[in-house]
């Protein structure tokens, strides 16, 4: 049995927000795609999640979520500006 926590779930996010980007290969075809319609989209839902989870989170949960949007968006504006 696989262990599913907290941790796994926010970095599996990221995961597909940087095959959006173009940094990890798509699991369809093994390609590097940019496709920011689909970062945005896990952006968005990482950010839901930080704020519905507000007051909610262990420390380290938190300092994880804040540091994993931080670098998604930083590389967002990143690929952004090279389309």
């Amino acid at each position: 049995m696989s262990s599913f926590d907290f941790t796994t779930f926010v970095l599996s996010i990221a995961s597909a927000a940087m095959m959006g980007l173009g940094l990890a290969p798509r699991p369809d075809s093994g390609k590097q795609e940019v496709d920011l319609n689909l970062a945005r989209q896990n952006i968005d839902l990482l950010e839901m999640i930080e704020q519905k989870t507000k007051n909610n989170l262990s420390a380290e949960e938190e300092k994880l979520l804040g540091r994993v949007l931080y670098e998604i968006r930083t590389k967002f504006l990143e690929v952004s500006k090279q389309k």
